[in-house]
């Protein structure tokens, strides 16, 4: 007795399986060249070296496809999440903006990659709504960067198990998240700090040209509310102090009322930090390769997220965050 199979719930279990994300591409008879996104990729024989993939018949490569006589797998690194999204598009030019070598039968070869096979075509199977292609590896290159992975419908990367026994001995003080960050922070801060001693300016100088270059254009009032998260208050004495310096201006205004502005040298001074801040995120992140970088500001920006509904209004991202800040990046998402 067959027993009748709910087609977007069986194709929900197979996402289950976590696969590596792949770009398959030919050289057409038509001189032309095809490419396209694919996650049936398997290896299938180690002697001969042979693999396989698979082609829905209803797709507009697969003429191409069965004609040639060679094909090339690219299995993508954990930043060529465009790739894959341009190789899975139809109607585009695939290859627009890739550059690419000749392989074997003149395939395509993209770079970037974290592996790469060339493979002569040997076998062709029907395999019910797909076509089974079977190609015996004539030249490989793995470059040792991590992969990009797929699973129940989303991308994903790979992160190495840590040391299960180190991972015990963290203890609730140096083993406390909240130590952790703190610590990173403020080791982080020290070339900041310096250049701030340079200039014989303070840290509550720091976080009002922080605040003010991720929105220009604040009352002294509102300074106040937005600094005060780091334990520090602004005093209007703290914001004459940085007008005397010719970093900012006070517009005239009653009390703490008074908008406070960058001046030209004061914002050219709070894109130097932004600078030195950059720097040191890259030096931090020296020892992490790009998916183990990912996934520590995926997971930062979710522990922001579940924390922040303990903050009062006036401590809340969009409060700080304007249209005319001096971010050089995108303003940051809130994980969903």
């Amino acid at each position: 007795m067959t027993t009748k199979i709910d087609a977007p719930q069986f194709r929900k279990a197979l996402g289950s399986f976590t696969t590596g994300v792949t770009v398959v591409t030919t050289h057409g008879e038509d001189d032309k060249d095809y490419g396209l996104t694919a996650n049936s990729f398997n290896s299938v024989s180690m002697d001969p070296p042979m693999v396989l993939w698979s082609l829905g018949k209803k797709s507009s490569s697969l003429p191409a496809f069965q004609a040639a006589g060679h094909f090339a797998v690219h299995i993508l690194a954990a930043d060529q999440e465009r790739i894959s999204n341009q190789f899975a598009k139809s109607g585009t030019d695939k290859f627009a903006g890739c550059t690419i070598d000749r392989g074997h039968g003149r395939v395509p070869l993209l770079d970037g990659c974290s592996a790469r096979f060339e493979c002569r075509v040997v076998h062709r199977y029907e395999g019910g709504d797909h076509v089974i292609f079977v190609g015996e590896v004539l030249n490989f290159d793995s470059f040792e960067r991590p992969p990009l992975v797929f699973h129940g419908g989303n991308y994903g990367m790979v992160m190495k198990k840590t040391d299960d026994a180190a991972a015990a001995r963290t203890s609730f003080g140096d083993g406390w998240l909240g130590f952790l960050l703190g610590r990173a922070y403020y080791q982080m801060l020290l070339p900041v700090r310096n250049n701030l001693a340079g200039h014989d300016l303070r840290d509550i100088d720091y976080n009002i040209l922080t605040v003010l270059s991720m929105g220009d254009g604040r009352t002294v009032a509102e300074l106040d509310r937005l600094v005060s998260i780091s334990g520090l208050r602004v005093a209007d004495d703290d914001i004459r102090k940085l007008a005397e310096r010719g970093l900012v201006v006070l517009d005239d205004g009653s009390e703490r009322e008074g908008v406070v502005r960058f001046t030209d040298t004061g914002r050219s001074y709070a894109i130097e930090l932004l600078a030195i801040s950059k720097a040191a995120e890259s030096d931090a992140e020296r020892d992490l390769d790009y998916r183990e970088a990912q996934v520590m500001k995926l997971l930062l920006r979710r522990v922001i997220q579940t924390t922040a509904s303990m903050l009062p209004d006036h401590w809340q991202k969009d409060q700080f965050w304007r249209g005319n800040h001096l971010w050089t990046e995108p303003e940051p998402s809130d994980v969903s």
